[in-house]
């Protein structure tokens, strides 16, 4: 009798040169594509991943979540070693398990955590130019974090949603919001029980406009409450942007 296993990978990528998480076409090189062709090569059959959510062109992530379910007898720890024997050096597998047959990466998700990170100094960075966002403007931290206050809770987000190829609705909940300074880095943190279209890089342009001074003290419950994408700020550039875990 086939038994049936159910894998669960914890990923970390650098997105730059890929078009995202999601399998789109031969055209378009992405993390989801790769990691099934690995697969692949290492089971000898065709393996369809599923991941906690998609991230988009040039997105980071520290702490990615796939599943899949193969009838392979493979120990988790030669997978591993073999997966990152054979991806490129921008995907590692950081961790294996096996989990119940009934787990879904994305369905079983409670809330993910995104990061987004910006270089706050006078001076661009050689190094970190891919992963972080060089902003040399002062910022005022404080009034950036007073603001953000609001959008903790249920609301509707259509005013920090693109234009998506889908129709979704844009209620979510966010749990905890935090705006972090650490020398020349100001971290962004927002955690939610799911994301809009590049909901959290409009959430930070817009902050960014009123932490600069572009926007007044309040513009963010006027522009929630207004579902007007038009009225938020600029959509920041993706390699500041990371997923740092997915809570189950």
């Amino acid at each position: 009798m086939i038994k049936m296993r159910n894998i669960k990978l914890t990923i970390e990528y650098d997105g730059k040169n890929y078009a995202g998480w999601q399998t789109q076409n031969k055209k378009h090189k992405t993390i989801q594509q790769t990691l099934e062709k690995a697969l692949q090569k290492i089971l000898r059959k065709r393996i369809r991943i599923i991941g906690s959510g998609r991230t988009d062109a040039g997105v980071h992530a520290q702490a990615q979540v796939a599943n899949f379910k193969t009838d392979s007898n493979i120990a988790i720890e030669k997978l591993q070693k073999a997966l990152n024997a054979v991806l490129p050096d921008d995907i590692a597998v950081i961790e294996t398990e096996e989990v119940g047959l009934n787990f879904h990466s994305r369905f079983s998700a409670k809330s993910k955590v995104y990061r987004y990170t910006i270089l706050n100094r006078p001076s661009r960075s050689a190094i970190l130019r891919d992963t972080a966002y060089f902003f040399p403007y002062p910022l005022n931290l404080k009034l950036m974090r007073k603001d953000a206050r609001i959008l903790l809770g249920r609301h509707n987000f259509k005013s920090f949603q693109a234009a998506d190829k889908k129709e979704r609705g844009a209620v979510r909940t966010i749990k905890n919001f935090k705006v972090i300074r650490d020398k020349d880095f100001i971290y962004i943190d927002i955690e939610s029980d799911g994301f809009l279209y590049n909901m959290v890089r409009n959430i930070v342009g817009t902050l960014i406009e009123i932490g600069r001074g572009k926007f007044p003290e309040g513009s963010l419950r006027k522009i929630l409450e207004s579902r007007n994408r038009k009225l938020a700020g600029p959509t920041v550039p993706a390699r500041g942007l990371s997923l740092i875990k997915v809570n189950y």
